[in-house]
């Protein structure tokens, strides 16, 4: 069982939530259990100095309070496999059109340290890894968590094969924004009819002009109105429009897509598991309208 945070929100037994909910949804499933991401492909993205770190148990205090918890053993361990989580999902994703991972999205993570509540950063790994395989040649981070993709966008900056695209609220965390390859900084309180038509207004376009072959998705559920950490206002039913907006764009082009979980935050784990749990299964009926990928 992993430690209880030394500060913040987080809970670690919302991901337990997550799988009972999707158990529970009576909707069909199939899962998979990732292997660890390989170290060399986590050092060929983050600092190997600060992978050691992580490995070995030894993040210096200083790091460990950006993080937000105590990176144990166990830790170490969970975050190198949620990472392989990502990767796992991209794989199955271009297969079948869309697949998810039920962690990770650990979008804060930056070259040499964690920071909000992320370890490793498994979407720019996941990315760096299918540009090197030749599993793509542009890929698409689509981060619709409520807070800005800052590692992401640090980690991704440059690279004219990998687009960055941050909606999140503007006042938010992390307090100085790193600049994606285009951000939507969203005013407080912002409700379904506008978010949607914001994002309708601004993904179809960066889908045409940027054309990739495959978009991960940091489907965070933290813009929900009820969110602890959140500024926005989305509705259950709006969140679920959302998810299912982002498929469909992407599904209608020919594109697979790969979902990691992201940000949710409250008191009750199962509430936020649930959540988590009704976005990926939005995804998943949304995809069996759409030919499996060409690849």
């Amino acid at each position: 069982m992993a430690p209880a945070p030394t500060r913040g929100t987080f809970r670690f037994d919302k991901y337990q939530a997550v799988m009972v909910a999707l158990r529970g949804s009576g909707q069909p499933i199939t899962e998979h259990a990732p292997e660890p991401m390989p170290r060399p492909w986590l050092e060929a993205v983050h600092d190997p100095a600060y992978v050691a770190e992580v490995f070995a148990a030894a993040v210096p205090p200083v790091k460990e309070r950006r993080i937000g918890f105590p990176v144990t053993p166990h830790i170490a361990s969970r975050v190198a496999h949620t990472s392989g989580g990502t990767w796992l999902a991209a794989q199955i994703a271009r297969r079948h059109g869309y697949a998810a991972n039920s962690a990770a999205g650990s979008h804060h993570a930056l070259y040499d340290t964690g920071a909000g509540y992320c370890v490793f950063n498994d979407l720019a790994v996941t990315t760096n890894r299918l540009l090197a395989e030749g599993n793509a040649d542009r890929v698409l981070i689509v981060d619709l968590d409520v807070h800005q993709g800052d590692g992401t966008a640090s980690l991704m900056a440059g690279r004219d094969e990998v687009f960055t695209l941050s909606f999140h609220a503007e006042k938010n965390f992390p307090a100085r924004k790193a600049r994606s390859t285009l951000d939507v900084p969203l005013p407080d309180g912002m409700e379904d009819a506008a978010y949607l038509a914001k994002l309708a207004d601004v993904l179809p376009d960066v889908l045409d002009e940027f054309r990739p072959d495959m978009v991960l998705y940091q489907a965070g559920v933290d813009p929900h109105v009820d969110d602890r950490l959140g500024r926005l206002a989305l509705s259950d039913d709006g969140l679920q429009a959302r998810d299912r907006f982002v498929l469909a764009e992407a599904r209608r082009r020919g594109l697979p897509v790969a979902s990691a979980l992201g940000g949710g935050y409250g008191t009750d784990p199962m509430v936020i598991g649930q959540r988590h749990a009704r976005s990926m299964l939005a995804m998943a009926a949304e995809n069996t309208r759409y030919p499996v990928p060409a690849i």
